[in-house]
């Protein structure tokens, strides 16, 4: 029987896996694909988020192209350095004072989402070697963590503060890298940004991890969920008087 009272936890190791496995290709993939290039293929990159700006040289899905002397366009990449372009192109702004140059390439992905990717890689490594469905998502989050550490806080009921505040401190130095920049003189560079990210990813890849995982469906019953320090989810019914 494991510690949340479940007789395996099959599913947490799976789930966890897939996150580490997904992130881990796309972290290596951002490295890979500039190498395998053409030495100096991919010029500077000035993109938004959320958008394509180097689908094509010209056209509908071009906007980064207007104006450059070095064009480029990922759709006329091969299937997977054209894949892996493209999804930098959606999901990053691609500036290039912010980004790495591999092979004289710039790399698809800003060196903050470099260091997001890995640390959501490492979260659901984590998450696959300590995580446990406890029912909710936030006691999910916080089975990864050794109970004899939870006691107090499962005692005293002060989980919601807990998950809360273990979050925010994953959350911390990102928040402040970009808010420092943002109220100040302050830059950040291109070695804080990926510790920042890093610090982001963990936390968000055990939340991803704990979402998947948290299925009340394998228990009977709240009651049957194992906490630290013995405690029990109890409902709670107000009846009308």
């Amino acid at each position: 029987m494991e510690k949340n009272g479940l007789p395996n936890r099959g599913r947490e190791k799976k789930v966890g896996m897939w996150i580490f496995g997904i992130f881990i290709f796309f972290f290596i993939s951002f490295f890979l694909s500039p190498t395998l290039l053409p030495t100096g293929s991919v010029p500077e990159l000035e993109g938004r988020a959320n958008a394509f700006d180097y689908f094509s040289e010209d056209g509908k899905y071009s906007s980064g192209n207007n104006g450059q002397e070095e064009k480029f366009a990922w759709n006329e990449l091969d299937p997977y350095n054209g894949f892996i372009y493209a999804f930098g192109d959606f999901n990053c702004h691609m500036k290039s004072e912010r980004s790495w140059e591999l092979n004289e390439n710039q790399m698809p992905v800003c060196t903050r989402d470099v260091g997001m990717f890995f640390g959501i890689a490492i979260g659901g490594l984590v998450f696959s070697r300590r995580g446990y469905n406890r029912w909710t998502v936030k006691d999910t989050c916080l089975s990864i963590f050794p109970d004899n550490w939870l006691e107090g806080i499962y005692r005293k009921n002060n989980r919601t503060y807990a998950w809360l505040i273990i979050g925010t401190l994953f959350c911390l130095p990102l928040i402040l890298d970009g808010f420092t920049q943002l109220l100040s003189s302050y830059e950040s560079n291109n070695f804080t940004r990926p510790l920042t990210g890093i610090a982001f990813g963990i936390g968000f890849g055990v939340l991803i991890g704990a979402a998947y995982s948290a299925r009340p469906k394998f228990f009977k019953s709240a009651s049957e969920v194992s906490l630290p320090s013995g405690t029990k989810f109890e409902l709670v019914t107000k009846e009308e008087e």
